[in-house]
């Protein structure tokens, strides 16, 4: 069993835990010490990330491999039209490439959903709109090149779920703690490419011992393991 940390990243924080510009860190929301996100979410995006001290775990959910599927919510300036839908789902011709097949639609968010920090400013006289889209790719600020390549540029980023773990019941700046089982076969075999058809989330389980975890200590190094 690993242990695995689900944060709420709020809008304007770094997804790591120093700055030498004197920026909003992790370090200013997060006291567990040894653990390190897996993966990254932009500076001006909020929602799900995250954290565990089990470096195969972190491989697991950040490699390309695994495809693990990302939901964003997305707020755009414009009324989001049927046509850029579709060609968002269809992929759209960036300059790194193509983008793969994703799933876009109307969205209305939940009446609960936070308010960020600073409002969001459409141009005058053009109004927002949600959509949803879901990723297996996760290229530089792509969701926002996305929809800036079909008329609608991004004007707020939530990212709802990552694979089977999402913000269900959470708010801004928490912190939630689960535990999930790398099966022992796969964490001898966990950068390889898989077959088709693979489920690629961790599976759930309370048999299995734990693995040895990393050495904790309350310092944390600079720099977070690659």
């Amino acid at each position: 069993m690993s242990d695995l940390y689900l944060f709420y990243k709020p809008y304007q924080v770094l997804s790591q835990f120093t700055d030498d510009k004197g920026r909003t860190t992790l370090n200013d929301f997060i006291r567990q010490p040894g653990i390190y996100p897996a993966g990254r979410l932009d500076y001006d995006s909020e929602g799900l990330l995250l954290l565990t001290d089990d470096g195969q775990l972190q491989a697991r959910i950040t490699h390309p491999e695994f495809k693990l599927p990302k939901t964003y919510w997305v707020q755009v300036e414009g009324q989001v039209t049927d046509e850029a839908l579709k060609a968002l789902s269809e992929g759209v011709e960036l300059n790194d490439g193509k983008t793969r097949p994703a799933r876009a639609r109307h969205f209305t968010p939940p009446k609960n959903l936070p308010e960020r920090s600073e409002p969001v400013q459409p141009r005058p006289g053009l109004g927002t709109s949600w959509i949803e889209i879901t990723l297996i790719e996760g290229r530089n600020r792509q969701v926002r090149r996305m929809t800036a390549h079909v008329g609608f540029p991004t004007l707020r980023l939530i990212r709802w779920s990552i694979g089977s773990w999402s913000l269900e019941k959470m708010r801004p700046g928490q912190l939630k703690q689960t535990r999930v089982h790398l099966p022992t076969q796969e964490r001898k075999v966990a950068l390889k490419p898989r077959k088709k058809g693979v489920n690629p989330a961790a599976e759930s389980s309370s048999t299995p011992a734990r693995p040895a975890s990393p050495k904790k200590s309350h310092r944390r190094p600079d720099h977070r393991p690659k």
